[in-house]
């Protein structure tokens, strides 16, 4: 039944794609979704892209082969949901605290586009942490969304894309949509570094919408039914600007990451479990996707990517200018925290993953100054039944630990207590 609505959505927005324009009036009320419900469905939302359309529709992208691999794990994912309780809890042996931040790149010398889209569009939080920066026009900005953060630093000069999709989730997508419009007939001044880039909008209904960024990589937006318990402020927030608003955004619900087609995705599964002490979200996994739970109201997804068994996926930059041991990255990296440090770092010894990137001036070489330093880093995904060590995929993870040596709250770590 599902895959038979997208098909028909498809069909229509083929049709349709010039006849609506974004207006919160057009949008029709839908039912509560159940929190596996909602995790699954960005796929629908991804298919069918072109169903609600913006005014400016030369800037919306039509569905394209991302279709086929979504509708599978749509109709997989959907079709066995259940109501686990709001905003989703996925279990309470989870070693993983949260994922905290997205680090990619943006265009050098383009703060005015970094700002006009994370802070006045999406309306995030600006991080106290790097307010300077906004006033001297450069340099690394970080984005904050309820207990979550992208950090946008500089390119080498051009922006990354991120290969995959980020869920967000809003207690409102209205005031979003009136934004959006604001910029397409050019009454917001603020809005006008997005003119000439890749920023769109597409809607599917009152409880979701697809963003595509500046330079083009891909946001999904949910509307929350529990507000208070999707931004989590009882549990923590991130630092705040004096005089400042908490951001609109409530969290970052999902990161998906895109892998090939031909990727070991229990392999993955059996990593995370292995080495972060993770679990994997079977009802918000299918054939063509793996997820995982990221604390109890966050996932880290894996999915074949959409373009087909052809397409090459890569998520490091290395360069050169390394060290003797290890190459610097300068791809798109992710940070979570664990329970529990040294037992991540000693499995992630025993697989052979751990690395170092030169790139930063925090650099853990042992588990001491591992220890000392609350993080250390790995890159290579392997499946610790290969024997080979085979690398599935490589994704730069920043893996933090919420205490200090001492036992007590480490500085950055967002939740009021400490695991």
């Amino acid at each position: 039944m599902c895959k038979m609505l997208i098909a028909l959505i498809l069909l229509f927005s083929v049709g349709a794609a010039k006849a609506f324009s974004i207006c919160p009036a057009w949008i029709s009320p839908s039912r509560t979704r159940t929190p596996a419900e909602r995790r699954a469905a960005p796929a629908v939302g991804v298919a069918a892209f072109a169903f609600g359309l913006p005014r400016n529709s030369h800037h919306v992208r039509k569905p394209t082969s991302l279709v086929a691999s979504t509708l599978q794990r749509t109709g997989d994912a959907t079709d066995e949901t259940h109501d686990e309780g709001g905003g989703g809890h996925y279990g309470d042996d989870c070693e993983v605290l949260l994922l905290d931040h997205l680090n990619i790149n943006h265009e050098k010398g383009r703060h005015d586009i970094v700002k006009a889209f994370y802070f006045d569009f999406l309306g995030l939080a600006v991080d106290p942490r790097k307010y300077e920066n906004i006033a001297a026009g450069s340099k690394t900005l970080w984005a904050n969304v309820g207990l979550h953060q992208f950090h946008l630093p500089e390119g080498k000069p051009d922006a990354q894309v991120f290969d995959g999709t980020i869920t967000l989730v809003y207690g409102d997508l209205d005031t979003l949509i009136q934004r959006y419009n604001d910029f397409v007939d050019d009454v917001e001044p603020r809005f006008r570094p997005l003119k000439d880039t890749e920023f769109s909008l597409g809607v599917l209904d009152s409880d979701m919408m697809m963003v595509t960024c500046p330079w083009g990589s891909q946001f999904i937006l949910l509307r929350s039914h529990e507000p208070d318990e999707d931004r989590a402020a009882h549990l923590g927030s991130q630092p705040l600007v004096d005089g400042h608003e908490p951001s609109e955004g409530l969290k970052m619900e999902d990161l998906t990451v895109f892998v090939e087609n031909d990727s070991n995705l229990e392999g993955i599964g059996r990593f995370y479990e292995k080495v972060l002490g993770a679990v994997v979200v079977p009802d918000l996994s299918s054939e063509s996707s793996i997820s995982i739970a990221m604390g109890q109201s966050q996932t880290l997804t894996f999915q074949h990517h959409p373009d087909g068994s052809e397409k090459k996926v890569v998520h490091h930059d290395f360069s050169d200018a390394g060290d003797e041991n290890y190459p610097a990255n300068y791809g798109p990296h992710i940070s979570l925290y664990v329970t529990n440090l040294p037992k991540a770092y000693q499995a992630a010894g025993e697989l052979g993953v751990l690395y170092v990137n030169p790139r930063f001036k925090r650099r853990a070489y042992t588990e001491d100054e591992a220890i000392d330093q609350c993080m250390f880093r790995i890159i290579d995904i392997v499946d610790p039944l290969d024997e080979d060590r085979t690398v599935i995929c490589r994704l730069e993870h920043e893996v933090r630990s919420a205490k200090t040596r001492d036992g007590k709250k480490y500085k950055s770590f967002p939740l009021k207590s400490v695991t």
